[in-house]
This record gives structure tokens, C-alpha cells and sequence, in this order.
């Protein structure tokens, strides 16, 4: 089942799988178990990942990374959700490297991503969905306008995950009124160094939520930020979160990915070791062909996942690469959570049970259906910018 699960990588892929591998080992089901049940952090995770370079996989070799793309980086959190653990905690940092590194000033990145190539400091959260805008990044209400140290920030945001436990953060704001016709216009991207700002301007909630995730609820208060704190050019920042985004979908794809293959291992292995009126269940057609047929689905999403992280790194058009990491995201989710139910139903009343990590694992896998782009979301755009249908929304 090994071979099925993992066909083999071949060089740089594979060096970073080993690597993965030898960080994941030391953090076995029962450590996310134990995090799961005290709403803690995985610090321990993220200090041994950071010391192994998982986190600047994606930093140019300049500043001190591997200089790889967004195939090597999917193979991180892959693994790390194929180990039983969660990779929302490290993929913010990896995809957030493509925004930076693509459109930052050569001042930012010689400033931040040696630093976050060597563990020193965390750039962990993306600050973007306000409780009015949501999907419709066009309606930020956010402001930020030229003052005090050079920029002043004004505004609310919600789901910006991490926020309590990361150094540096990007946030988006609107800099200048949208013209007629064009709604993504205006729209600035900016990165804070988190220590410096003065927290009577900053101020956070934790939201709680269904899973063990550590997004928060934000408040900038006239939050003042120097002058080269923006991201490329003023106005633009919409165009740089597209270009994030296409690599955060692949991401979240290998996440599903990981959760998809996990949720197989345990199903397929309870289902030959559990003997039910004198039968291994897996010898039911009713619980081997879920089981098969989730595994199938899986499998072409994986091969989307695949196809979009090499366009990403080869520079394709941001459209191109956008419809599959799109339909990448979506059909691993779907996979992921069909066989997140099939394994749960596998183990009958077991899989409800703690102990065995599928009821974490299962609630941790919803959100992928819902962030960082809903299916429905995922379907408008298929329709309207790959098939050329009349927009729907």
C-alpha cells in the first residue's frame, strides 16, 4: 500500500520529503492530540521544522534559502498532514515567500528573509478577510493613509491566523479609491514587523473555533508603520495577493493531499485487521469500495496539485496557473473529507473515539472546503474564466 500511497520522489523533491520526514518523526498523533485537547501551540514543532529549513524552502538562495518552488514546498505539507499533524502552523510562511520574494523591495527582502531562513523570525500571518468583505476582497474597508512614521492603518479583520504568534505579518488596506470599472484597484499590501508596532494600536481576539487553529479577530487603531513597510507599488496589492493565493491553494491541495492518504492508511489497515462475523470487514464491498473510490478521486486531484505547483514555478500566466490550483484545492478537499467520513465509518464507534485521532483529523479537514476559498467560490470561477460563462455573482 506504501508504493500506492507514495510513489517515489526523485531529487530535490525527494531531499525535501526526507528532511520533512525526520522533523515529522519526533512529532508523533499523540503530540497534536495533546495540543488538540489544551488548545496549545506547536512550538516545539515549529523550532525543530525552522532548525531543519522547512520554512525557507521557498526563500530565494541569495537570502539564505533553498531557492526551490512551490512543488518543493507542497511536499512539506504533505507530509506533515500525512504524519497524522497539521501544517497550518508552517504554510503561511511558505507561500507567503512567493509575495515577498516575487514583489518585495530588495531592502525587505535582504531585511527579513535571511532571518526567516534561519528560524530567527516568523512571518506567519496574512491579514486580509474583514467581517463585510469576506470573499469580496474588492469591499476592504481597511484603510491606510500617509502620516505619523509614514503609514497610518485603520481598520478591522477577521481570520488572520497566527496573529499572537508571528513576528512579521502582511496586511492589506485600501490606499486610494477604486475607479469606475475596476474594483481591485487601490488595494496596497504592506509588511509590518509585528515587535515594533505600539500595541496600543494593535489589538486581537482569539476566535475560538472547531479545531485547534489559533486564527484571530484584528484591530488596527491609527497603527502606525514606516514608510518602506509597503510591498511593490501602491495600489497593486490585489495583483500580489492573486499571485499568493495561487500557491496557497497549492498548498492547501497537498494538505488534503496528506489528510486523504492518512485517512486511507487507517481505514485500509482497520479494515483488514477488524474481523466482524467471522469476515475482515474490508472484505465487504460496502466498506472497500468507499474506500477505493475516494483513493481514485485523490489521486486526480494530486495530479492537478501537481501540474499547478510547476506552473507556479515556471512562471506561467497567473489565469493558467489559477484554474488548476483552483480545481486543484477544491477536488482534494472534497476527496479528503469523503474519506475522512468512509475511515470514520470504517471504525465504527472507534472512529469516534479521541484516542484514535480520526475525529481531530476530521475537523480539522472541514475548514479546506471553506478556506482560503469556498467551493462555491471555486466553481464561479470556473465557469466564468475558464469556461467563459456570464458571471454569477
Amino acid at each position: 500500500m506504501m508504493d500506492a500511497l507514495d510513489p517515489p520522489l526523485e531529487g530535490t523533491l525527494k531531499d525535501v520529503l526526507e528532511a520533512t520526514k525526520n522533523v515529522t518523526r519526533q512529532f508523533p498523533e499523540e503530540y497534536y492530540r495533546e495540543l488538540d485537547r489544551t488548545d496549545g501551540y506547536p512550538h516545539e514543532f515549529i523550532k525543530v521544522a525552522m532548525e531543519a529549513g522547512l520554512g525557507a524552502v521557498m526563500v530565494p538562495e541569495e537570502y539564505g534559502g533553498m531557492g526551490l518552488g512551490a512543488r518543493e514546498a507542497s511536499v512539506v505539507v504533505e507530509e506533515i498532514h500525512r504524519s497524522g499533524g497539521t501544517g497550518s502552523m508552517i504554510h503561511g510562511q511558505l507561500f507567503m515567500m512567493g509575495i515577498l520574494a516575487r514583489h518585495g523591495s530588495e531592502d525587505q527582502k535582504k531585511g527579513i528573509l535571511p532571518k526567516v531562513a534561519d528560524g530567527s523570525v516568523r512571518l506567519q500571518s496574512f491579514s486580509v478577510t474583514e467581517p463585510n468583505a469576506g470573499t469580496d476582497t474588492s469591499k476592504i474597508q481597511t484603510r491606510a493613509r500617509r502620516g505619523g512614521k509614514g503609514w497610518i492603518i485603520k481598520g478591522q479583520k477577521v481570520w488572520t491566523s497566527r496573529m499572537d504568534h508571528t513576528d512579521y505579518f502582511i496586511v492589506f488596506a485600501r490606499t486610494s479609491e477604486a475607479p469606475e470599472g475596476k474594483p481591485f484597484r487601490g488595494l496596497s499590501c504592506f509588511l509590518v514587523d509585528k515587535r515594533e508596532v505600539d500595541p496600543k494600536q494593535l489589538t486581537t481576539r482569539k476566535i475560538p473555533a472547531m479545531f485547534n487553529h489559533h486564527t484571530y479577530e484584528v484591530w488596527y487603531d491609527n497603527m502606525e508603520i514606516p514608510e518602506d513597510s509597503l510591498i511593490g507599488e501602491e495600489g497593486k496589492g490585489f495583483y500580489y495577493l492573486l499571485d499568493g493565493l495561487n500557491a496557497e491553494r497549492v498548498m492547501i491541495a497537498a494538505e488534503c493531499v496528506g489528510d486523504g492518504k492518512w485517512f486511507i492508511e487507517k481505514a485500509v489497515n482497520y479494515s483488514k485487521e477488524r474481523e466482524i462475523f467471522g469476515r475482515p470487514i474490508g472484505q465487504n464491498q460496502g466498506v472497500q469500495f468507499p474506500i477505493a473510490r475516494g483513493y481514485a478521486n485523490l489521486m486526480a486531484a494530486d495530479a492537478l496539485r501537481w501540474k499547478a505547483a510547476e506552473q507556479f514555478d515556471t512562471g506561467a500566466d497567473a489565469s493558467a496557473t489559477g484554474a488548476n490550483a483552483n480545481m486543484a484545492k477544491m477536488l482534494a478537499s472534497e476527496a479528503a473529507w469523503d474519506l475522512g467520513f468512509h475511515c470514520q465509518q470504517t471504525h465504527g464507534g472507534f472512529g469516534l473515539a479521541v484516542e484514535y485521532d480520526i475525529e481531530r483529523k476530521v475537523r480539522e479537514n472541514r475548514v479546506f472546503q471553506i478556506a482560503p476559498i469556498s467551493t462555491n467560490m471555486v466553481l464561479n470561477y470556473i465557469g466564468q474564466h475558464v469556461l467563459g460563462m456570464p458571471r454569477s455573482y
